[in-house]
């Protein structure tokens, strides 16, 4: 039988519990005990991350230094690449063609930018891509930018790219829609994108019960 997606909204949460929660999910869909692919969509508390060094035979990762806060999408894919493609090359492109169809499909070109991690528009930065995996089991994930403030950018040097200018989705549809609706949106419209680039129907399932099976 196909695996599903099961699709779960976090909601707003710091980063070192949800970090703690990938990793138990992970380590039960790299044992078997989960017999699904997830994608976990989450809103951070203001918080900058950063890469690490590790061996490139457990973890490979794009990107190096980043901030989450409110009104950001993140979406932490946790999938056995075993069931679709034994290439973390490939697993990158597909994230980003994820959110570049997402963007296309909310009227925002998009696309990559030659050398870089990431999905642009017109030279800014709107996602960045950081992912991590470890015996084909993916965790970590994309940030989008959508109606989040921009401010917090200027604490660093995102993704250690000098001169990068940031942007947002609302920015970029330049609209007085209410955040709300438009994070309700682009959320339906990279689950379905999500779905179809990695050839999963996708479920809905409750927070309680992905924690319920956390020891």
């Amino acid at each position: 039988m196909t695996p599903k997606l099961l699709v779960s909204d976090l909601g707003r949460r710091r980063y070192g519990d949800v970090l703690a929660l990938q990793r138990a999910l992970a380590a039960q869909r790299l044992d078997g005990t989960l017999a699904d692919d997830l994608l976990l969509f989450v809103e951070h508390e203001p918080v900058v991350t950063l890469g690490r060094s590790t061996e490139a035979s457990e973890v490979e990762r794009g990107g190096d230094v980043t901030w989450h806060g409110p009104g950001q999408l993140v979406g932490y894919p946790i999938l056995d690449l075993r069931g679709h493609r034994e290439d973390l090359h490939w697993y990158l492109r597909t994230l980003e063609d994820v959110l570049i169809d997402t963007l296309e499909s909310l009227g925002i070109p998009a696309d990559r930018h030659p050398g870089r991690t990431g999905v642009w528009t017109a030279g800014r930065k709107i996602a960045s891509i950081g992912v991590h995996a470890k015996r084909w089991v993916t965790f970590h994930g994309f940030a989008l930018n959508v109606t989040n403030a921009l401010e917090g950018f200027e604490l660093i040097v995102p993704c250690g790219l000098h001169g990068v200018v940031m942007t947002s989705v609302q920015l970029e549809r330049a609209g007085n829609e209410d955040p709300t609706t438009l994070d309700g949106l682009v959320r339906e419209r990279v689950v379905a994108t999500f779905a179809t680039a990695f050839a999963r129907t996708p479920e809905i399932v409750a927070v309680t019960t992905l924690e319920a099976r956390i020891p």
